[in-house]
């Protein structure tokens, strides 16, 4: 199949040809030429103004609720939500049922995503039934695939356990993945606790229980001498935490979710359950210094924290809605309009992203595999329902103009266009 690119500008810091605007000819998956202009017939012609072209991009957290929850969201749904969204490669949360906490339920992720036209990477969980007590099969899910080691949205509350996961992974040079929270402060939080959880007569989360763990873990990893990747980062003294750590030369790196940089404790008012999350959404001060600390680079990069609900869990009392949002299809669009430079999110999202796991960044240049993503920054539009690829629908961002259309993707043979 050829796919002929008309006049696309390309986005790319690592190539020669970053900020020029190119044809590009792709045949079998393969880049076979890139030109000024290139006059050949092929069976999809992409033209359109304004587009732009960079190496394809890579989600780091998702949950695709498969195997257990296929009625939230499955791997053949996801795929397609990551897909709408221009990521090529994602990274999947090990809290299923079963829970990924073994080689056979590595295999079974990958076996069945290899349908679809996104690379998908299974995390897996360091703690079996990822309940904190015991040592999962960490070395055997590495060699069946695995691509690192968490569990999901349970965080590692019990520090000898998280020193042993992070002592461990360093024979195969793995990455540990920690949403830093202690579920023992503030337990029945329902928000950040603060003014607005006081209005609203709501028990709040402290921001402490996130900052605490942070320290802990930095500690726990500087003695191990290990590589640590907090995500889900939501308040300002976390950030700070993490600079100096990485100043100090550790292997420490973290990402933020685009909700947390979009939306912050004032938007929860007239109780909004799609905008109830864990983390919760903190101040608004903490929302402008997680937006300074994209731009600057404190934050390593994006994670989606895409998080599928059923109606039945989102459609209810504020007190008994679950936690979570649906993100990978609004992800670019939402920090094009908060102001993230183009160049600044596609660096995060297709270099720093798999420097940090350890992948070969795709290349934009003749011979070599098609990994691309498309996108028009600078076209406005209005999120809707209809336009949702995932099975849930539980997104704070349906109604809301954004900046920023994602066109499709191209995975080697695969292209999904929007």
């Amino acid at each position: 199949m050829k796919v002929l690119i008309k006049q696309t500008r390309i986005i790319s810091a690592h190539s020669p040809l970053n900020g020029q605007t190119k044809d590009i000819l792709i045949i079998d998956g393969i880049i076979d030429r890139i030109a000024d202009h290139i006059q050949e017939k092929a069976d999809l012609l992409i033209e359109e103004e304004g587009i732009c072209l960079s190496a394809g991009w890579m989600d780091i957290f998702a949950d695709f609720s498969d195997p257990g929850f296929e009625f939230k969201e499955s791997i053949g749904s996801g795929a397609s939500a990551a897909a709408a969204g221009g990521f090529t490669d994602v990274m999947l949360i090990p809290n299923s049922n079963p829970v990924v906490h073994n080689k056979s339920q590595v295999e079974y992720i990958i076996q069945k995503a290899s349908g679809t036209s996104v690379n998908i990477f299974p995390i897996g969980a360091v703690s079996k039934n990822t309940e904190g007590k015991e040592l999962s099969e960490m070395y055997d899910m590495r060699k069946s695939g695995a691509i690192a080691f968490g569990d999901g949205i349970n965080p590692i509350q019990h520090s000898g356990l998280l020193l042993k996961a992070l002592q461990y992974v360093k024979s195969f040079e793995g990455t540990i993945i920690q949403v830093p929270d202690d579920r023992s402060i503030g337990a029945n939080g329902l928000m950040h606790e603060g003014i607005i959880s006081t209005q609203l007569g709501l028990p709040g989360k402290p921001a402490m229980a996130e900052e605490l763990m942070v320290a802990r873990d930095i500690e726990l990893n500087r003695y191990a001498s290990s590589r640590l990747h907090f995500t889900g980062i939501s308040t300002a003294k976390s950030i700070d935490l993490i600079s100096r750590a990485k100043e100090s030369g550790l292997m420490v790196t973290c990402s933020v979710s685009p909700a947390h940089l979009y939306f912050c404790d004032e938007d929860l008012l007239d109780y909004d359950t799609n905008l109830k999350l864990s983390p919760p959404l903190r101040t608004r001060k903490d929302m402008e210094e997680l937006r300074q600390a994209v731009l600057d680079g404190r934050i390593d990069c994006i994670a989606s924290h895409h998080f599928p609900q059923d109606w039945d869990s989102k459609t209810c009392e504020f007190e008994y809605a679950r936690p979570g949002m649906t993100s990978l299809e609004t992800m670019f669009a939402v920090l094009n309009t908060i102001g993230c430079p183009v160049n600044r999110f596609v660096e995060m999202q297709t270099s720093s992203t798999r420097k940090i796991f350890g992948l070969p960044i795709p290349e934009i240049k003749e011979g070599e595999t098609a990994v691309l993503t498309l996108f028009n920054a600078e076209q406005d539009f209005v999120y809707l329902d209809n336009m949702i690829k995932s099975k849930s629908r539980n997104s704070g961002f349906i109604g809301v103009v954004l900046k920023g259309r994602v066109k499709g993707i191209i995975n080697g043979k695969n292209t999904m266009l929007n």
